[in-house]
């Protein structure tokens, strides 16, 4: 069983985490912090985030914490995020790929993504780029981005990712979290190419009590609590980034979820990812739409 008690030191690290100022991304960030690393709490709202750097503070830690703005519904906010941590720092050990939206009312990005699409995946692919210059040049860096089980459900409909015909928040959710590990493994196949020494990690949490939930009708909240089981505390639906970004054992393009209830519950540890996360044409055709549409070419 893999908890936080199992996280190497990580004095002399540097992290970014995206969306850490709640749910996974905040216990993301409290356990590296406990563990001596600097982590970056990467948030659009700076109010919260400065609540939870005071909070993580409180714990008692070697690690340090600061906070830079950041806007992945917005790729211009991307680039000045990505800007300004080159100008304060020369190395990027981790960099978790957290924040997301789920099932919101229909919205777009600034550059008229569908929200969650544009968010989970669009954003992220451009951080991603944006940083890999510093993460190839940090020796042991890894990229881990999370995903959800309902990627089981997704399909990538390139005729539909700016909501030119209609608006599904479920459908749009799965279609984000399936890009989320297509990503990933696409990532790692164009590093293992390029023969750099970057990890590119897919987890997913389980089933979480967060405020990703918050768009969830109670009904509809219980209906799936009765289908899946109960829900796990945000720590536990940490401990997945955790590994992926720590354990030795941990390797680049693999994916890592709870262990028990098909992946609802658990401690981390390696699962099968079923053929629409595996589909290579389907992710090569996604990185490069993805790529086009922002302009940010890497590895």
């Amino acid at each position: 069983m893999w908890t936080t008690k199992n996280i190497p030191d990580q004095t002399g690290k540097t992290v970014i985490v995206t969306g850490a100022n709640v749910g996974i991304g905040y216990e993301t960030a409290l356990a590296l912090y406990q563990a001596g690393a600097q982590v970056i709490i990467a948030s659009r709202d700076r109010k919260k985030a400065e609540e939870a750097i005071a909070q993580i503070k409180n714990s008692g830690s070697k690690g340090s914490l600061e906070f830079i703005e950041l806007n992945l519904a917005s790729l211009a906010a991307v680039k000045q995020f990505a800007d300004e941590f080159r100008q304060k720092h020369s190395k990027l050990e981790i960099l978790i790929n957290n924040a997301g939206v789920m099932i919101p009312p229909a919205s777009k990005t600034d550059e008229g993504y569908e929200l969650q699409f544009g968010v989970n995946h669009v954003g992220h692919f451009a951080l991603t780029g944006y940083l890999y210059p510093v993460l190839k040049e940090t020796p042991g860096s890894r990229v881990v981005t999370v995903s959800s089980m309902a990627y089981l459900h997704g399909v990538i409909d390139f005729d539909n990712l700016r909501s030119e015909k209609d608006y599904d928040a479920m459908r749009e959710y799965s279609q984000s979290k399936l890009a989320n590990i297509l990503f990933a493994f696409e990532l790692q196949r164009r590093i293992d190419a390029a023969g750099d020494h970057v990890l590119s990690i897919a987890v997913q949490p389980g089933a979480n009590k967060t405020e990703l939930a918050r768009h969830i009708s109670a009904e509809d909240l219980a209906a799936a609590i009765k289908r899946i089981g109960e829900l796990m505390e945000p720590w536990q639906g940490a401990l997945p980034s955790l590994y992926g970004a720590t354990d030795p054992e941990a390797k680049g393009g693999k994916f890592y979820s709870p262990d028990q209830d098909g992946g609802y519950r658990g401690y981390p540890a390696e699962f099968e990812v079923t053929p629409n996360g595996t589909d290579t044409d389907t992710a090569k055709k996604l990185w490069a739409y993805t790529q086009q549409e922002t302009g940010v070419i890497f590895p």
